[in-house]
């Protein structure tokens, strides 16, 4: 009996204990056996039937009891509410942010509410209450993520600071402390909630976002910009059409070029046939100059042991609208035979110095091969360098004279550097060396049959079967290197200077220069870390093989994606590298937006029987002659005096006719006995009329 009564009176002291006001900090953390709300009282624990009217409930004000199904801090119906300045920051018209914020307001209605509101910082300052709970190091990195752009004035330090402050720093209890689902990639660049803990500060920094700008691409190979100051961007189909995205990054129905009819694509997985590439000349927005390659495999090509050829052309803009290419404007460069449908390359980019270059792989030509092809493949596994502002309207381009083999008899003059096997897209570095010098960095296979990768720094005269790489890749699982820009964008200040690459199985990759003179490993070029947040923190995930990169007018990176490799297929997407730890768009990297205009140069206006050269002059059509062309030929003249009016078409005098005006129909004018001078008065009025018809 008195072992009874001693039970019932601890029973009653340890009751007593736990109904007073216990703070955070006092003795220690509590357990979740010692349970206790905000205000100290003890969590209420909700009978069967009130839990199950909540859950058969819609109504927003139940997503709390939801979330605490059997003990809460809100026993009633009514969600808890804040007054005063915290109220502020729970209000936003952002679907995401507002969903995390819901689950926030829960937290008081948490049978841990005072764990998770008092800790020791927070007690420091006893004249405000908390605004947040202790968050979880993931939920916290979400939440900072998704809501900093709509509740500025909660972050006013970047997401280590701020998760610093409000997120957990040791073992203890932290919000969500309930079964919240997570969702489970399977790309292995990005780190989910569930690794972040094991990733050391060294490689946390380098954590990026991919956000998602366009999907139901098909196969998109490129994204490139004019440079005419309208910040549109160009994206590449591989079909053979080019969609372009305005300055809001909306798609335009219309496509800007639709060649499929007469490109070859490919439509397996290697296939790497269809359209490859497109430059804007530099003064674009002067003579509206684009250069595309594609392979094709027209009639006059048909006999011969090649399988296509590579083809690079030169297209005018429409006078009429700047979104469109006027397709009657082609002008073929070059054509180069390939028997293969690898190693094709293909891409065109210009330098500074307003050079166009052409970066052809080695197409896994043999030499047995190049003797079957009769040297139709002398251009194979090289870098051309062309000129194509030329006043020449009988060769498309000329040789720059500074080209390694301008005199040289056993190489095209073209080449510029050669040895090249695969190479998966080449950059030019939009910020010149001290020296003046170009940087050129291309990824590419280091051998004609092997996956092993290489970065390539592109110099005059270079053998890259020979001389070295300025970087060998390590391995990546067998997928070949996909090149990207080196970033010189505003938005990400990390970023800036780096060589941002991948390979086709979806890995990102950065190279940086060494700051020191001499690296450790004796290299200049030093490879580091990069991951991409999860979908949690960063909204969208990258998904799929990695097709390209691509850069906008302003300097940032793009990326384009498939998860599938036939061509028919609508799910190429196309994403944004950006830096969370950075506004999506700062301020001091704004700029203002110029609507693209018509194309109005004198060349444009008025060569009307011709096509214009990038510098502007006139090229005739046949039978067309003069500064514009506009003065007809007839082959063979006119003659008794008629006009040429149109490409072998007379206009005869009166008294004449025939194609030349060779045939005469009635006598002399002065015939006065049948009134032949009134006659021949009044056709010569008619052949006058007649003649202003052509005048301009």
């Amino acid at each position: 009996m008195k072992h009874l009564q001693f039970v019932l009176v601890l029973a009653i002291a340890v009751n007593v204990w736990e109904c007073g006001d216990a703070k955070f900090g006092e003795r220690g953390e509590m357990s979740p056996r010692r349970r206790r709300c905000y205000d100290g009282s003890l969590p209420k624990r909700l009978k069967k039937r009130e839990r199950k009217l909540l859950l058969d409930g819609s109504s927003g004000g139940e997503v709390c009891h939801r979330l605490y199904p059997r003990v809460s801090c809100c026993p009633t119906r009514r969600p808890f509410t804040r007054q005063g300045r915290s109220s502020a920051i729970f209000s936003t018209n952002n679907t995401e942010c507002g969903r995390l914020l819901e689950e926030i307001k829960c937290a008081r209605c948490s049978p841990n509410a005072q764990v998770l509101f008092h800790s020791l910082d927070m007690d420091k300052m006893p004249h405000r209450e908390p605004d947040l709970p202790r968050l979880c190091q993931n939920f916290c990195r979400e939440f900072y993520y998704t809501c900093r752009g709509h509740i500025p004035e909660l972050f006013q330090a970047d997401v280590d600071e701020f998760c610093q402050y409000y997120g957990r720093r040791d073992a203890s209890l932290c919000f969500p402390d309930f079964q919240r689902k997570q969702s489970h990639h399977q790309d292995s660049n990005y780190l989910g909630d569930e690794k972040i803990e094991e990733i050391s500060r060294k490689h946390k920094h380098n954590c990026y976002c991919a956000q998602e700008v366009l999907s139901g691409l098909r196969q998109p190979v490129a994204v490139v910009h004019c440079g005419d100051g309208s910040q549109r961007l160009f994206v590449l189909e591989r079909e053979g059409i080019v969609r372009i995205l305005n300055h809001n990054l909306e798609l335009i129905k219309e496509p800007f070029l639709d060649i499929h009819k007469i490109v070859q694509s490919g439509l397996k997985g290697g296939d790497e046939r269809g359209l490859l590439s497109l430059a804007f000349h530099p003064n674009y927005k002067k003579n509206g100059k684009l250069y595309v390659s594609y392979t094709t495999n027209q009639e006059r090509w048909a006999i011969g042991p090649h399988d296509h050829i590579l083809r690079v052309v030169e297209y005018t803009v429409s006078r009429k609208n700047p979104n469109q290419v006027d397709t009657r404007t082609v002008r073929v460069l070059m054509e180069v035979a390939e028997l293969h449908r690898k190693h094709l390359g293909g891409q065109l980019l210009f330098s500074p110095d307003g050079l166009l270059h052409i970066i052809l792989g080695d197409g896994m030509i043999t030499l047995d091969d190049m003797e079957e092809m009769d040297g139709l493949s002398d251009f194979t596994g090289s870098v051309l360098r062309v000129d194509i502002d030329t006043d020449s309207c009988a060769s498309p381009y000329s040789i720059p004279r500074s080209n390694p083999y301008f005199n040289s008899t056993n190489q095209p003059p073209e080449i510029f550097a050669h040895g090249l096997h695969d190479p998966g897209r080449c950059a030019v570095d939009r910020l010149q060396s001290d020296n003046g010098s170009l940087v050129i960095l291309c990824t590419d296979a280091s051998g004609r049959n092997t996956t092993a990768g290489r970065i390539l720094e592109i110099t005059k005269g270079g053998d890259y079967e020979n001389e070295p790489s300025a970087y060998d890749l390590h391995s990546s699982g067998g997928a070949p290197p996909v090149g990207g820009f080196i970033y010189r964008g505003c938005q990400s200040r990390r970023l800036y200077g780096s060589y941002v690459f991948g390979d086709k199985n979806g890995n990102l990759r950065i190279l940086q220069k060494s700051t020191s003179s001499t690296s450790a490993s004796g290299e200049e070029w030093q490879e580091k870390a990069l991951c991409l947040g999860s979908a949690d923190s960063c909204g969208t995930m990258l998904v799929g093989h990695i097709l390209g990169f691509g850069e906008d007018e302003l300097g940032e990176v793009y990326i384009l994606a498939s998860s599938k490799s036939m061509v028919q297929s609508h799910s190429g997407k196309l994403y944004k590298l950006v830096d969370p730890k950075r506004p999506y768009t700062p301020k001091e990297c704004q700029h203002q937006v110029e609507p693209p205009e018509l194309l109005m140069t004198a060349c444009s206006r008025h060569c009307k029987n011709g096509r214009c050269t990038p510098t502007g002059k006139c090229c005739c059509n046949p039978s067309w002659e003069g500064q514009f062309c506009r003065v007809a030929k007839c082959e063979p003249a006119c003659r008794n005096g008629g006009v040429c009016v149109e490409p072998n078409k007379c206009l005869c005098k009166s008294g004449y006719s025939g194609n030349q005006c060779e045939k005469s129909e009635r006598g002399m004018p002065n015939d006065q006995e049948n009134g032949g001078i009134v006659d021949h008065i009044i056709d010569m009025t008619s052949y006058l009329l007649d003649l202003t018809k052509y005048v301009v």
